[in-house]
């Protein structure tokens, strides 16, 4: 009973996760957007103490029950080993806990926050993980399906659906992508849960509570018969038979031992069992409690020195044939509020990206930016009403902004290129940027001063501009915009 409502809650978690990086409408977001705000380094990231502390009672009370029923890339693993399981039964078997890589890792994770290499803590961020597949994988099958039903319905004189344009994810984290499935595919169907007990940093992290859950499975040693058909079906390689002895802090609370067991043999309860593995023993438990305080001691600064550094029409027409302009200062939204801010908290999960209506946010391809959302104005501008990226993230890397401050905070400032422009090159009138700039910045002046005949050219009052790209998407001036934006540092309000 206790493994099916855990199945059945965890279906339900990681179907809500998987639509929230599916959904373009937000009516997912907007009623169950709190189950992205809930993953673990997210909410760490964000400072969220309040969900931190109640996934930590959550382990002390249940055990890991996060990583079986809340983290959406635990629950896809357990599909794979699930259909690793049909293909070979009782495939497992217990091995010994790696706390030197497991603690290891976390400290490098702890360092790489500290260091602002970003790089490195979204390839090991779980729910980022997670994020990037579905978004590359699954949102372009979603979109097709979509597109195909809204095809369907417009020869029925229906308009249940509406077309949407597929954005791609940008190679490098198509690539990232799937190559983390494949991995997490591969060694899910091979060993189980390896993964979340050997790289994750969140499993490390709630596995040391885990040691001291109020609930846990207790192996009756007196009904026991040895048989070791719950080591082997265990995908966490966490149960000592032999000695009749489990490895909390491995134990995901799957419950999937205690359905094996034919004799009952098996209960979660408070009850400490008799036995402990290596990893349990006194001296092993200072030595993992050491390493711990050590690893959270260096996570702590890191949080803390995060904390510190935070003190019109037309705009969805695709136009694929501009190309990207060199940006000195790469754009990034207004809730940001600064690149740095954005950098030190952003997990790359990609939420962002698939919520942004005008195909302006895109993933950076940039080595210690990777995978990061940052805005180009290609496809769309970044209209002033639109908050749908500071109201979907997680971790604090754009924070909540309302339509008012947007349209007053500057993220960048216009820039003219005389030599791209249309009145200067081919002697037509244009003014486009002027009349779209939602702010007023744009005004059209004559190229020569004391020649009122001469073309008219855009000034841009550097004050007045917000950075929203509105010129530089509806310049019509190709391959590259006459107009462009140049991102800020800082971002102000003006």
């Amino acid at each position: 009973m206790l493994k099916r409502i855990r199945q059945g809650l965890a279906l339900i978690s990681v179907i809500i996760v998987t639509l929230l990086f599916l959904d373009f409408t937000g009516t997912v977001h907007h009623w169950a957007g709190w189950m992205a705000k809930i993953q673990f380094l997210p909410a760490l990231l964000a400072l969220n103490f309040v969900v931190i502390a109640g996934l930590i009672v959550l382990t002390l009370v249940f055990g890991r029950l996060y990583c079986s029923v809340i983290c959406p890339l635990g629950i896809m693993q357990d599909g794979f080993a699930w259909l690793g399981k049909k293909a070979k039964r009782n495939r497992y078997g217990y091995s010994a806990p790696k706390n030197i890589l497991r603690y290891t890792l976390l400290v490098i994770m702890a360092v790489a926050i500290i260091a602002g290499i970003n790089s490195l803590v979204v390839l090991l961020a779980p729910y980022s993980a997670y994020g990037r597949i579905v978004h590359s994988m699954l949102s372009p099958v979603w979109i097709w399906t979509n597109n195909m039903l809204a095809g369907w319905a417009e020869s029925h004189d229906s308009y249940a659906f509406y077309r949407v344009d597929y954005i791609s994810a940008g190679t490098v984290t198509i690539c990232v992508a799937a190559m983390t499935l494949v991995i997490l595919a591969v060694l899910a169907w091979r060993n189980g849960r390896t993964y979340c007990n050997t790289i994750c940093p969140v499993g490390t992290v709630l596995g040391f509570f885990s040691r001291f859950s109020l609930l846990r499975p207790v192996i009756d040693t007196s009904k026991c018969n040895g048989c070791g058909l719950c080591a082997r079906n265990c995908k966490s390689a966490c149960i000592d038979s032999k000695n009749h002895a489990i490895d909390y802090s491995r134990c995901v609370t799957c419950f999937d031992c205690i359905g094996k067991c034919h004799k009952g043999a098996i209960s979660y309860s408070r009850l400490r069992p008799a036995g402990k593995t290596e990893g349990n023993k006194p001296g092993a438990t200072d030595a993992s409690r050491r390493q711990f305080l050590s690893a959270t001691a260096a996570i702590s600064a890191s949080i803390a020195a995060s904390a510190q550094e935070k003190t019109v029409d037309g705009g969805l027409a695709a136009i694929t044939d501009k190309k990207i302009p060199e940006r000195r200062t790469r754009i990034v939204p207004p809730g940001a509020q600064s690149i740095r801010n954005l950098t030190s908290h952003c997990t790359a999960c990609q939420l962002c990206v698939s919520v942004c209506p005008n195909g302006v946010l895109r993933p950076s391809s940039d080595l210690s930016t990777l995978m990061q959302p940052e805005s180009s104005y290609e496809r769309g501008y970044c209209r002033p009403e639109c908050t749908k990226c500071s109201e979907v993230c997680p971790a604090g890397a754009i924070r909540p902004i309302t339509a008012d401050d947007k349209a007053a905070t500057q993220i960048g400032h216009a820039v003219w290129v005389k030599a791209n422009c249309i009145p200067v090159t081919d002697g037509v009138k244009c003014g486009n940027c002027a009349r779209h700039c939602p702010v007023g910045a744009i005004s059209m002046v004559s190229l020569e001063a004391d020649n009122p005949d001469s073309p008219r050219i855009p000034a841009v009052n550097i004050e007045r501009c917000i950075g929203c790209g509105a010129c530089e998407n509806l310049c019509p001036a190709r391959p590259f915009s006459a107009i462009y934006v140049e991102g800020h540092e800082n971002h102000r309000i003006i």
